[in-house]
């Protein structure tokens, strides 16, 4: 029988979550497992077993990981060389001239390439593309077989100016393959083709040093699930939203950072449009970390401006996030200056929090949300040994409680009271420090702690409603299994719109278009067809602030351009300026390969009960502001197709458990989503 299964498999901080859906049947299985940060590919094969399916059965795999992220973030990179022009070998470390503190003479940073490792060669190519210095090949092959010696694993190839003429690039790169023993070479202008020779070079040298640590990942979860019996397509998640064959990954490894949000942001908007729901802030709240986002007209927002830490900006497109360390495993602690924070440390999947019961002895959210009635003891994921809420109780009086002149109920109520402030933050960097007024979005709450927190940021920041999916815990799995193969192109135009010649933007938006075609060729993976996405990076001539506009198509003319640019100015900073000269800076295009779509309604399907009552399971206290209160507790999976009730309820399912605060009235929609009127 042809393979009818779908699997998205997303690794976070602290679980792997995977939803898998029969596309004939419609029949849907969940698996959350603890990750395995020495190899995620265990963690991968554990959760395929826990959902107990037959690798022959699935058609495809959809994979996000965190490899390369966690390898940035960690520092734990391959050793890569770099050659570049005459005179630029410090590029990469003098960036921009800014400093890690505001304040003072502090910080550290370390480029990703060090300096010993950063070798010159005559050659040079004005901004105009003129070859003004021939390329010295016989130095690119001494400076490659140097690098080699010097026991580096991958190389970068960085010449300035390569975005308007690469061909020295590209010499280069032909030399270096043939002396070096991998196929760790990277050349920047195939990773991205922009101005500024800072940014570029850092998204290269980015890309070098993590390809040996993906592929060898990829690899080694290819083979296992190869022995397992596993013959289809394998896709791995882009920052983008998109997807890329696994045999192409590496080639642009850069392109996975940020993979993980990315997927919960494309679930996000497959959620909210089935359910008529155009514009939302996403709310990801996992173990380690929380991340939100923004959807308007059912787009999420895709930016290139990422810079992940301090002097590392990574200038491909990504689903713009806004990351912060506040998870269900943050661990909250005294600062040297007697004040309580909460985060970023975070207790992770080993030992995690209190109550898993693996050794951990740091107070964290999770712990606090259990001591305060909003979590059931008996129902934790991840439990290995069962700890006595005695024992919680205990330490959190005697690391927190105490210092502060609180009882454990107290300092439980003041790290929620933080966390609470600190996502709220993060809401407002995405919607009012952008433009965007809260209350006309709805709050889009997921992840194994989102819905534990929603209510009350939405309350917090007066957004008017929550929409929270039928699968809060899995939804970044489920953005796996929904996501489309997708590729990016940018091209540096940088001309003012006078200066324009009329055939330029449709001669770039087309070679785009056909190398993004090439592209989706090569992966050989289904699709049902191609969505084309095209944008111009604008600005006024002498600002260095860009704005990106949406294009049409890619018959575009000058007046077009401008009459978009002028509408996007006047919409971000209400101001018009038309004496003053626009200039396309950089021209997009998301080249989409289209999959097939499944029926989000097939995750809602289970046993419900024919009343409210069927559904509740019993009664608990649970803390809200102003103290405890007797709260109904409802399984989520049994609650009527057209339940309506009011807080204050807890909602518990396998993936996670939801709150509603007192007053917020909570309906079922047709595709087994809440909607919560917040009050």
């Amino acid at each position: 029988m042809t393979p009818a299964w779908i699997a998205g498999i997303d690794v976070g901080g602290t679980f792997t979550d995977l939803i898998a859906i029969d596309t004939v049947s419609g029949e849907v299985r969940l698996a959350k497992v603890p990750t395995t940060p020495q190899n995620q590919a265990f963690g991968v094969l554990a959760a395929i077993e826990s959902a107990g399916l037959d690798l022959p059965s699935l058609a495809l795999i959809v994979h996000g990981t965190t490899t390369t992220t966690n390898a940035l973030l960690e520092r734990k990179l391959a050793k890569t060389g770099l050659i570049t022009t005459k005179g630029f070998r410090d590029v990469l470390e003098l960036g921009r001239r800014t400093r890690p503190n505001p304040y003072g003479l502090t910080g550290w940073f370390e480029p990703i390439v060090p300096r010993e490792l950063r070798l010159e060669v005559a050659e040079r190519v004005d901004a105009d593309g003129n070859v003004v210095t021939p390329l010295d090949e016989e130095a690119v092959a001494r400076a490659a077989t140097q690098l080699k010696k010097a026991g580096c694993e991958a190389l970068v190839i960085h010449f300035l100016h390569s975005y308007i003429n690469h061909s020295h690039e590209a010499k280069a790169l032909a030399i270096a393959k043939g002396i070096w023993p991998n196929r760790y070479v990277t050349a920047g202008h195939l990773i991205l083709s922009e101005y500024r020779e800072y940014e570029r070079g850092v998204t290269a040298a980015v890309n070098a040093s993590v390809q040996p640590i993906l592929d060898r990942y990829i690899q080694r979860l290819v083979d296992e699930l190869r022995k397992r019996g596993f013959a289809r397509d394998l896709l791995v998640m882009q920052g983008n939203g998109g997807t890329v064959a696994a045999g192409l990954v590496a080639e642009t490894a850069v392109n996975t950072v940020m993979s993980g949000p990315a997927s919960g942001i494309i679930a996000a908007a497959y959620s909210a449009t089935a359910s008529g729901v155009a514009h939302v802030i996403t709310y990801d709240m996992g173990g380690t970390s929380t991340d939100v986002g923004l959807i308007k007209d059912g787009v999420p927002t895709v930016s290139a401006e990422l810079e992940i830490e301090y002097a590392m900006p990574i200038h491909v497109p990504m689903v713009d996030v806004h990351t912060i360390g506040a998870g269900g495993g943050s661990i909250a602690f005294l600062s040297e200056a007697g004040m309580l924070q909460v985060g970023p440390r975070s207790a992770g999947a080993m030992p995690g929090p209190i109550c898993y019961g693996r050794g951990g002895a740091e107070p964290t959210i999770t712990d606090a949300n259990l001591l305060l009635g909003r979590l059931n003891p008996d129902k934790l994921l991840g439990v290995d040994t069962p700890v006595n809420l005695a024992q919680v109780r205990s330490l959190f009086e005697e690391k927190v409680g105490k210092p502060l002149g609180l009882d454990a109920i107290g300092a439980a109520a003041a790290i929620i009271r933080i966390a609470n402030d600190k996502m709220a933050g993060a809401i407002r960097m995405v919607s009012l420090a952008k433009g965007h007024d809260p209350r006309d979005f709805a709050l889009f709450p997921f992840g194994g702690a989102g819905p534990l927190h929603a209510a009350a940021l939405a309350r917090e920041l007066g957004i008017p409603r929550l929409l929270i999916p039928m699968r809060p815990g899995i939804t970044n799995a489920l953005g796996c299994a929904a996501a489309d193969l997708r590729h990016d192109y940018v091209n540096t135009v940088n001309k003012p719109l006078p200066t324009l010649e009329d055939t330029l933007v449709k001669a770039v938006l087309e070679a785009q278009i056909a190398e993004g075609r090439a592209t989706l060729a090569r992966e050989g993976v289904a699709i049902e067809g191609v969505k084309l996405l095209h944008f111009a990076d604008m600005q006024f001539q002498g600002q260095s602030h860009i704005l990106t506009v949406a294009l049409p198509d890619t018959d575009v003319s000058r007046s077009q351009l401008q009459e978009r640019f002028d509408a996007a100015y006047w919409e971000r900073f209400g101001v018009e300026l038309p004496e003053i000269r626009a200039v396309l800076v950089n021209l997009h295009t998301a080249v989409i390969g289209l999959r097939s779509r499944f029926d989000l309604a097939v995750l809602g399907r289970s046993a419900r009960a024919k009343d409210l009552g069927g559904a509740k399971t019993g009664e608990r206290q649970v803390w809200f502001d102003g103290g405890f209160r007797a709260t109904c507790v409802y399984q989520r999976e049994k609650l009527p197709a057209d339940a309506r009730f009011e807080g204050p309820s807890i909602i518990e399912q396998l993936d996670c458990t939801t709150v509603i605060e007192p007053g917020n009235r909570v309906a079922v929609d047709a595709l087994g989503n809440l909607l919560v009127e917040v009050k």
